[in-house]
């Protein structure tokens, strides 16, 4: 059963600690280098040693702080950070280094996608074809009525994607599936997806999705590698940039 209890003050104040240093940190505020302290965090946030040091610990989880002894707790560079993370992606999505997120997000997503369509074609269950064709067919429809920017729209994309990788029958694609499900959730939340797609992407997302159904690798891959390319150039064009600017944007 699902517990509909709500959250213990402690287990709020922890998650909202959590989620206040991870913004900030991700935020470039404090810097990397900066040393904190538990005393220090005690005070400025009013809470317990307890969840600080709980705190604390979800931060270096994440590589995006390091304690030691007798040191403190260092603010780490974005090179060591878990940047696949999807609760980072969420972060980071959220301050001013938004753009450089998306871009290299979809780097990511463009070099590997498309290869991931082509084992889908080979790989592949009947009921995954079906059900690519069906999400694509769905996107299809909203995106031509002007609900790309809807909730349903975002839930087909996400399906979409999510089955493509999952389908590749590659496990360390799959892996991906959870940091584009954020992207693509994190697009839509800041206002970043446009009511109509951009041209060309719905007919990819449909060219993609009957190439694998028919087992025509090259043809999936050449709709995805078609589909990012035409989403890679919206974001570099954009301008998806500070915490409180606008981009522009493709969907999926």
């Amino acid at each position: 059963m699902v517990s509909t209890t709500s959250p213990s003050p402690r287990e709020g104040t922890h998650a909202q600690l959590v989620q206040t240093l991870g913004r900030a940190i991700a935020a470039g505020e404090p810097p990397p280098g900066t040393v904190l302290t538990l005393a220090g965090l005690e005070r400025e946030h009013g809470v317990s040693r307890t969840t600080t040091r709980e705190v604390v610990r979800v931060l270096e989880s994440l590589a995006m702080v390091e304690s030691r002894r007798r040191v403190g707790i260092t603010v780490l560079p974005r090179t060591r950070w878990r940047v696949l993370d999807p609760q980072l992606i969420r972060w980071t999505l959220a301050g001013p280094a938004r753009r450089h997120q998306l871009v290299e997000l979809m780097e990511l997503r463009a070099a590997l996608e498309p290869a991931a369509a082509r084992l889908a074609a080979q790989n592949a269950s009947d009921e995954q074809r079906a059900g690519l064709v069906a999400h694509a067919t769905e996107l299809d429809r909203l995106g031509r009525a002007g609900r790309g920017d809807t909730a349903e729209y975002l839930a087909a994309d996400i399906d979409f994607h999510t089955l493509l990788l999952v389908a590749s029958g590659n496990l360390l694609y799959a892996e991906l599936a959870a940091p584009v499900r954020e992207i693509l959730q994190g697009r839509h939340e800041l206002g970043l997806t446009p009511a109509d797609p951009a041209p060309g992407t719905l007919d990819a997302h449909v060219g993609a999705a009957r190439a694998i159904a028919a087992g025509d690798g090259a043809g999936a891959e050449r709709n995805s590698a078609t589909h990012l390319s035409i989403v890679s150039g919206e974001v570099e064009v954009g301008g998806a940039g500070g915490a409180g600017g606008g981009a522009g944007g493709a969907g999926g």
